[in-house]
């Protein structure tokens, strides 16, 4: 069985103080908490960062570099930049672009539109052929987040025509109210159609996150957690901070017997040394 990548998703765009009052908010909030997360066992950081103003997720390059700088020169961590924007808002291509550079290793890669509430989150043809290329000239691998079988099966339609090159790495996302479920018939349906080269990793959203986690450990996928994604450490209880998720994944895959990758590690189960185009 291979080693257990463990993501953490720091901090979102969208969740609030209000909310959630220990997430982190500010460049150095989110490099105190990926650093955490480093010594806790994760592997890959995925960072967004917040606007000072709105407390809300920005594109703003200059914001990104005070957050990717440090990390960069205090750890050995796998970047994942997101390339999302704000979901709801439907920013400039351009400013959605931005991060990628950065030249981080890894960057998201949402694989369709989708309803977000009484918005829609547009990812629509032309912008995915045009991010698969920023990301292919600039050496950086998609991570294709995936919220329903479309999106695969569009990723797919991509990788045959080599606008994206494999080996892939899928991140499922299950449990947004307007995507799939977090369930095992979901997970077992997504998993069937990715294609056997590919990685995969999976984010159960809410009280989806256990239930999804504990299926990816013994079905050799891959885990992503933290507060973007869960604010809920458990029932009733909101998170203290993104590095407990992570223990808790160290702690069960030990007992399952499963080891933890290094980023040393997460580079080379991506494949993320080889050139992408």
């Amino acid at each position: 069985m291979e080693k257990l990548i463990i993501t953490a998703a720091i901090t979102g765009s969208r969740i609030t103080r209000e909310t959630a009052p220990n997430i982190p908010i500010t460049p150095e909030e989110i490099v105190r908490s990926a650093i955490e997360c480093r010594q806790a066992g994760a592997s890959i950081v995925h960072i967004h960062v917040r606007d000072p103003d709105t407390g809300l997720g920005t594109q703003d390059l200059e914001i990104f570099k005070r957050v990717v700088e440090p990390l960069r020169e205090k750890t050995d961590l796998v970047l994942c930049l997101t390339t999302s924007g704000i979901p709801g808002r439907n920013i400039p291509v351009e400013e959605r672009l931005a991060p990628l550079d950065l030249k981080p290793e890894l960057a998201s890669f949402d694989a369709g539109s989708i309803n977000l509430g009484d918005s829609v989150f547009i990812n629509s043809p032309e912008f995915l052929e045009r991010a698969a290329e920023e990301m292919g000239v600039r050496g950086i691998k998609p991570e294709l987040e995936i919220f329903d079988l479309g999106m695969l099966i569009t990723c797919r339609r991509l990788l045959d025509e080599n606008k994206i090159v494999p080996p892939a790495h899928f991140q499922l996302v299950l449990g947004t109210p307007w995507g799939a479920p977090a369930s095992p018939k979901s997970l077992l349906n997504l998993h069937d159609y990715i294609p056997p080269t590919a990685t995969w990793s999976v984010i159960g959203i809410g009280k989806g996150h256990l239930p999804m986690s504990m299926m990816a450990l013994a079905m050799d996928g891959h885990i992503r957690v933290g507060m973007e994604d869960n604010i809920y450490y458990s029932r009733g209880v909101l998170a203290r901070t993104n590095a407990e998720f992570v223990e808790r994944i160290v702690r069960i895959a030990g007992e399952y017997g499963r080891d933890i990758a290094t980023p040393e590690d997460a580079r080379r189960i991506l494949k993320l040394n080889q050139p992408i185009f």
